[in-house]
């Protein structure tokens, strides 16, 4: 089921209306959806390398917008339509794990982590903000920063290497961010039993 997932998604790159799916991923992505829009983004600014700062602003603001859309889920709606989604994907026992031992400055570290190198998934932290309730404004400026990161430092990967850095993407830069979300996680666990 996920490969038809990825597939499907990888699919979307090449239509006329990639920026629109380009959109709707990035936004469902931070809410619901369990493929990353980097699976339609990085096809989209390798075939157009022109186009890869326009495609990270689309991505960028369609994953915050679906991120205060899962900030209201987890606020509002956590019972009726964020807990049928967690315990959907299989992660239900870590949000609730999440949930009961994180403070603010965990879940703020959890969103740049997540918005970086979907440790943990972006979607588990935009409904964990709205149910222990993070600051809306100071989430939505959180998730521009790691988002934006994100993607605009793809794009400029992209622009500056093109093809050579597609397989090193996919491959490693995943693996290289999830080490250095790990680092800070470790970080803040140290600091904050320091004390």
């Amino acid at each position: 089921m996920l490969r038809g997932l990825y597939d499907w998604t990888l699919s979307l790159a090449a239509r006329k209306s990639a920026e629109w799916w380009l959109a709707l991923i990035a936004f469902v992505e931070s809410s619901v959806f369990l493929v990353p829009a980097d699976v339609l983004y990085l096809p989209m600014a390798l075939s157009k390398p022109e186009r890869a700062y326009r495609y990270a602003l689309i991505a960028t603001v369609a994953s915050v917008l679906g991120g205060i859309a899962g900030w209201f889920i987890g606020h509002y709606a956590y019972d009726a339509l964020a807990r049928p989604v967690l315990e959907f994907y299989g992660k239900y026992d870590q949000f609730e794990a999440m949930r009961t031992s994180s403070g603010i400055g965990f879940i703020i570290l959890m969103l740049v982590t997540s918005g970086l190198a979907h440790l943990p998934p972006i979607k588990v932290v935009t409904i964990l903000s709205g149910v222990i309730g993070v600051n809306l404004m100071l989430f939505i400026v959180l998730a521009i920063v790691a988002r934006g990161a994100r993607f605009l430092f793809l794009a400029w990967l992209l622009r500056k290497y093109g093809e050579p850095i597609r397989e090193f993407i996919e491959k490693r830069l995943g693996t290289i961010a999830a080490a250095a979300a790990a680092a800070l996680i470790l970080l803040y666990a140290l600091v904050k039993y320091a004390h």
